[in-house]
């Protein structure tokens, strides 16, 4: 049976450390609002932009060293991507990112809220966390609270984080996009069919929905011709 033309899928491969993520989430939410004629289902997949960082991660200045040759150079440019990030009604205090973590727990946590179908919640709050308060991501204590917070039972969320629960699926999963030649994100995979790449405007990510629904009517059209 044909699928619904007012149904669709986005798939949306981020990083919570990763600013224009940050940004990129907030623009499709606005991208979705012009389009309310749509049942548009959102996704969330796993991308370690840092996968060396180590897990219990490091000093922000020391990893803004090795990524960018000096912390100055990141420094110079960061106001640029705040600004992007209060047009969109977020903080991105820069200045207060004092630790530098590795992700894989706080992908954990989003697939785990994603079971609780709350993924989108736990998304914001990891990178309001880290963005804009500044909290250290690789603090076991502050994942937690975030997850109770998004409606997770805490205890369990401890217990869940304290082993190994998903860890080779959410790397596995990652590295799935990076083997398909994803290297840098946000990346929207729109109904199977289109992706697009990078923070795009709303409108820019808006008509390409549209463009997803055709193709994917011309598709089932042609499917059913040829039966």
């Amino acid at each position: 049976m044909p699928s619904s033309p007012t149904e669709l899928t986005i798939d949306v491969v981020s990083d919570v450390v990763c600013p224009w993520c940050f940004i990129g989430k907030r623009r499709l939410e606005r991208a979705i609002a012009l389009k309310p004629e749509l049942a548009v289902t959102v996704n969330y997949r796993p991308f370690f932009l840092n996968p060396w960082v180590p897990r219990e991660g490091m000093a922000r200045e020391q990893y803004l060293n090795m990524k960018f040759g000096s912390a100055a150079t990141y420094m110079a440019n960061a106001p640029r991507v705040a600004a992007a990030a209060q047009a969109e009604g977020l903080v991105y205090d820069f200045l207060s990112v004092k630790r530098q973590p590795n992700t894989i727990d706080c992908h954990r946590l989003i697939r785990w809220a994603g079971e609780a179908g709350n993924a989108a919640g736990l998304k914001q709050r990891l990178m309001e966390l880290y963005f804009t308060e500044g909290a250290d991501l690789s603090d076991r204590r502050v994942l937690v609270a975030a997850a109770q917070q998004c409606g997770l039972d805490a205890s369990e969320t401890e217990r869940r984080l304290a082993g190994d629960k998903d860890v080779d699926t959410v790397t596995a999963e990652a590295q799935s996009f990076t083997q398909k030649g994803v290297n840098g994100v946000p990346y929207f995979i729109i109904g199977g069919i289109f992706a697009v790449s990078g923070a795009q405007d709303p409108h820019v990510l808006a008509e390409a929905m549209e463009r997803t629904l055709a193709e994917r009517a011309r598709r089932e059209e042609a499917e059913m011709t040829q039966a």
